[in-house]
């Protein structure tokens, strides 16, 4: 298979496809739980190196959470990938470009593992108007991610991108359970972060951390600062603070993969926990058919661009080691 850098070239050659009617029909059937009917739409994946394809294949194709929706073609960045993601999720084809996929989708998921591919590769898509859900992180570079949502307001796409942790009905549920806890002025977040990775350092598991915070408590994160351990950057930490002062600290935890969090409140230090367990389909998924389905955004573009600019300021801080203003 050619590179992917081959293949958005190519991409960027091919033409709107006379804006795809089959991409331009609206339906107002929204994806509600325990729905049976449901509008036929065929999906097309960019990015098979994630185990989130598969994953992707297994909820639509094989479990068939959502009836009426399937992944039907995948492209990989190497064939083995594609196979893989074909053989686990149960999905049909294969295309050796992405613009195979023209004419054959209703829907694009767009899914590398280092964020800095995904716009160039959804991009002629958006132009088709064929709505697209981008994984985490939503992009590598704030004003590119700006261009990019103008682009699809201008031609009138929707487009969505979130963390599925953030966007869940477990931190939903926290978020109400926030509102009767008074005062809050200090939280803290334990999760995985390699601020080294090879996959955009903060930004690939940085979605994890911040976005459930800025559900809960807010998008006005104004400054950031990361502190650096030593001893291979292991134990490390990083500090938000908000418009009101409040301040949020992360803990990259190394020995076991998962989320907690806590607040300091008039009470003590409290575990925020959710009520709701085990939601099947999750909301992210339905969400995100739900916007497929009725081409409505389930999540600001604001929102989206302001987590991406956090994300921004973290990163300059590991180099600084010193605060960071975060990018209006």
């Amino acid at each position: 298979m050619e590179t992917r850098r081959l293949f958005i070239e190519k991409l960027s050659k091919v033409s709107a496809i006379s804006m795809l009617p089959f991409a331009m029909e609206k339906s107002f059937a929204a994806p509600i739980r325990g729905q049976n009917e449901l509008k036929k739409i065929r999906i097309g994946i960019i990015g098979a190196e994630n185990s989130h394809t598969a994953g992707f294949g297994k909820l639509f194709n094989i479990d068939k959470k959502f009836p009426g929706v399937e992944v039907s073609y995948v492209w990989g960045e190497k064939e083995a990938y594609a196979k893989d993601a074909m053989e686990k999720g149960g999905i049909p084809n294969m295309v050796q470009h992405p613009n195979e996929m023209f004419g054959k989708i209703d829907a694009l998921i767009v899914d590398h593992r280092h964020g800095k591919f995904h716009l160039e590769a959804a991009i002629p898509f958006v132009k088709a108007g064929i709505p697209t859900f981008i994984d985490k992180p939503f992009c590598y570079r704030l004003e590119e991610g700006k261009k990019f949502l103008s682009l699809a307001e201008k031609v009138g796409t929707p487009v969505t991108s979130y963390s599925s942790i953030a966007h869940s009905y477990e931190t939903f549920d926290i978020k109400e359970q926030v509102k009767n806890m008074g005062e809050i002025n200090q939280v803290v977040r334990y999760g995985p972060l390699d601020m080294e990775s090879i996959y955009g350092g903060v930004f690939f598991y940085g979605a994890h951390l911040i976005q459930p915070i800025m559900y809960i408590f807010g998008d006005d994160i104004t400054k950031v600062r990361m502190n650096k351990n030593d001893n291979n950057n292991k134990n490390s930490s990083a500090n938000l603070v908000f418009g009101n002062g409040m301040l949020a600290t992360l803990i990259f935890t190394t020995q076991k993969y998962g989320w907690q969090t806590y607040v300091e409140t008039k009470d003590g230090i409290i575990a925020l926990e959710s009520r709701v367990k085990n939601e099947t389909p999750e909301k992210s998924d339905v969400d995100m058919v739900n916007m497929f389905q009725t081409r409505i955004e389930p999540r600001t573009h604001q929102s989206i661009l302001r987590g991406v600019a956090v994300l921004e300021a973290l990163e300059k801080s590991v180099i600084s080691e010193q605060w960071e203003t975060v990018t209006k």
